[in-house]
């Protein structure tokens, strides 16, 4: 008989979701188990989110050096030094990974390495090992989906692209998504020639029109070469490097095809369906209390349908511990989360996009006022284009912020909170927003939709 521990909870899977569920459960005082085959942190600390994002910011000082001539630097780009870049990228990671790991031990979580698996609606096996839980949180995560591609030095994800040792002189990346669209942009950066193929209409297809139309916009002024409304169809390797076709009949030829279609979640083979959680797709399937239906088991995180980002697997994971802990936390409005692209330019937005409040509302009952960042002063440093846009329902709340332009990821602080908090204009009448700052933006979008625009032609 393999030997049974019992706790408050056990948790599957330790990235951002299960992470958080276990620190936030062991602070209310229970008992936690947390399982992990893998690194604590997850896809998005390892693989994800922050190398990929350690790789945009050496992008932007490239760009920032070769161009410096523009603003009296004298200075030149005589390439990138992937063996350094690699370790500085390493080096946060794992400045990250001993931080994270020292929080969940002082917190008194038990980390159980090994790759785990449901064996009864209340018990979770690793190495042999039974772990009893009076609840079980589901956080296996996601993987890079591959059409069914096999994954070579040449066909690769998001994964192996981050840990190439060279910069490739030519990329095809399949899908114009958030994945696609940053890695075009740092390899773009880094002197790559790029094309992005994409199925639907226009890139980053989940963001407001208008968003799209202006990263599209600075795409072209970048020499990244996009093709919409176009299929793959199949690639082929030899010795000269892919060549991918498409189903219009037209061939691209590159070092490398980078697939950056999306992540489907990992729920395989881990004795969910067994036990009788519903499963669409491979997502495990909950009410809004993230419960699976099946005795005191939730999930978390991309194996839930919906925005696959790390900070919602962690608001997920807090929600949970706190919903067993029986303090009843309010149902997370999935509208309400906040996304950023971090490509050149950056991408911030939360909420409605113009056509769905149209959708909601009907199209006569929506207002809309953008703010192009030409008047933004620190803009103009920034050598950036792009606007605010702001979304509302017709003498009604603030429904949706959206923002292009160099670093305005930044300022997703405040579109959500207008968003999340239902502001009307009038709301910030005697706020001002610090000048010289991009924030100031977000003011003069405000004042526009207030009807009282001072930086703008009426």
């Amino acid at each position: 008989m393999s030997e049974t521990k019992e706790y408050d909870v056990v948790v599957l899977g330790a990235g951002s979701g299960g992470y958080a569920t276990a620190m936030r459960a062991a602070q209310l005082g229970l008992s936690v188990a947390l399982v992990e085959g893998d690194k604590v942190g997850g896809t998005c600390l390892h693989r994800g989110c922050i190398p990929t994002k350690a790789l945009l910011h050496v992008a932007e000082v490239a760009d920032e050096v070769r161009d410096g001539a523009h603003i009296g630097l004298k200075s030149s780009f005589d390439g990138i030094d992937m063996n350094a870049l690699n370790s500085y990228k390493n080096g946060v990671i794992e400045r990250m990974y001993k931080g994270l790991t020292g929080l969940i031990d002082t917190r008194g979580v038990e980390t159980v390495h090994g790759w785990g698996r449901l064996v009864a609606q209340d018990t979770v096996e690793v190495n042999g090992r039974r772990l009893k839980g009076k609840n079980i949180v589901l956080a296996s995560g996601s993987y890079s989906k591959t059409i069914g591609q096999t994954i070579t030095d040449r066909v690769i994800t998001s994964e192996q692209a981050l840990q190439l040792d060279y910069v490739p002189n030519s990329v095809v990346v399949l899908g114009g998504g958030v994945i696609g669209v940053e890695f075009a942009s740092v390899w773009a950066s880094f002197g790559t020639d790029v094309t992005i193929i994409e199925g639907l209409d226009r890139l980053v297809p989940n963001e407001d029109p208008a968003i799209s139309k202006m990263l599209e916009r600075q795409f072209r002024k970048r020499k990244i070469t996009f093709k919409t409304k176009t299929m793959f169809d199949r690639v082929e390797e030899d010795a000269n490097g892919v060549h991918v076709f498409t189903q219009d009949g037209k061939q691209f030829d590159a070092d490398l095809l980078l697939i950056a279609i999306g992540r489907g979640p990992a729920t395989q083979n881990l004795g969910y369906e067994q036990h009788g959680i519903k499963l669409e797709r491979d997502f495990v399937i909950t009410n809004e209390r993230l419960h699976t239906g099946v005795g005191n088991i939730y999930a978390v995180g991309d194996i839930v349908p919906g925005p696959q980002l790390a900070h919602r697997g962690f608001l997920h994971g807090i929600f949970v511990a706190e919903e067993i802990a029986g303090m009843n936390p309010k149902a997370i409005d999935e509208n309400l989360i906040p996304k950023v692209t971090y490509c050149d330019p950056e991408i911030s937005s939360v909420g409605l996009t113009q056509p769905q409040a149209e959708e909601k509302y009907g199209k006569e009952n929506v207002e809309v006022a953008e703010f192009n960042l030409a008047g933004n002063g620190k803009s103009q440093m920034l050598g950036t284009t792009g606007f605010v846009k702001l979304v509302r329902e017709k003498d009604g709340p603030i429904v949706g912020f959206h923002a292009i332009g160099a670093r305005m990821g930044e300022q997703i602080g405040e579109g959500e909170l207008m968003v999340a908090w239902e502001a009307f204009p009038e709301d910030f009448e005697g706020l001002i927003h610090a000048h010289p700052t991009q924030n100031e933006s977000l003011g003069e979008a405000i004042l526009a939709l207030s009807g009282k625009p001072l930086h703008t032609h009426n």
